[in-house]
């Protein structure tokens, strides 16, 4: 990828006897393929949103974390509130990382992929980005669950809200082990 626009070998290059007739439809194959080259880099509008979207997030849930924070000195401080509040700031945190992770992946998939980050973060891949974000999303679902089950009073909200949780989650470790399971060969 280190190539940004890949030269094509026009037709008259390869055959110098050819006419000026013949040259032009190698000239126009030229054309579409250095668009085609270039027309990765539309991909740059969902990677500049997706990472955005995560560093607001981000900061948001900075805020939040510190008005959860300051309200334990107030004299209506409630436990159990403060406990849901800090689990949904870490749902917020966790999909904030789900966005950038989608950013970053997208920026390696279609841009550049030497970009110098950890091992656990390389994605060369659409499979490569669909299995960590299939691992992020996992947790972000139980987090989610959690507070629900800390904040309702209705048990049978939680069971049919932990069930459909549960289905999830199956179906994204069959779809793991089924699609995933041809690199580990």
């Amino acid at each position: 990828m280190g190539e940004l626009v890949p030269e094509v070998q026009s037709e008259d290059s390869m055959h110098p006897t050819c006419d000026a007739a013949t040259a032009q439809p190698a000239g126009k194959a030229r054309l579409l393929a250095r668009m085609a080259a270039w027309s990765r880099f539309i991909t740059v509008a969902p990677i500049a949103g997706l990472f955005i979207a995560a560093v607001v997030m981000t900061v948001v849930a900075i805020g939040d974390t510190v008005g959860i924070t300051l309200g334990v000195f107030s004299p209506d401080f409630s436990l159990k509130k403060t406990v849901v509040d800090f689990i949904e700031l870490a749902d917020i945190f966790l999909l904030a990382i789900v966005l950038y992770i989608m950013s970053l992946g997208l920026y390696e998939l279609f841009i550049d992929d030497t970009l110098p980050v950890p091992k656990w973060l390389e994605i060369h891949t659409l499979e490569d980005l669909k299995e960590k974000l299939i691992g992020v999303i996992v947790v972000v679902l139980a987090v989610f669950f959690l507070g629900r089950v800390i904040e309702s009073s209705n048990p049978l909200e939680v069971l049919y809200l932990g069930g459909g949780i549960s289905l999830m989650i199956a179906a994204l470790g069959y779809f793991t082990s089924k699609v995933f399971a041809h690199k580990k060969e």
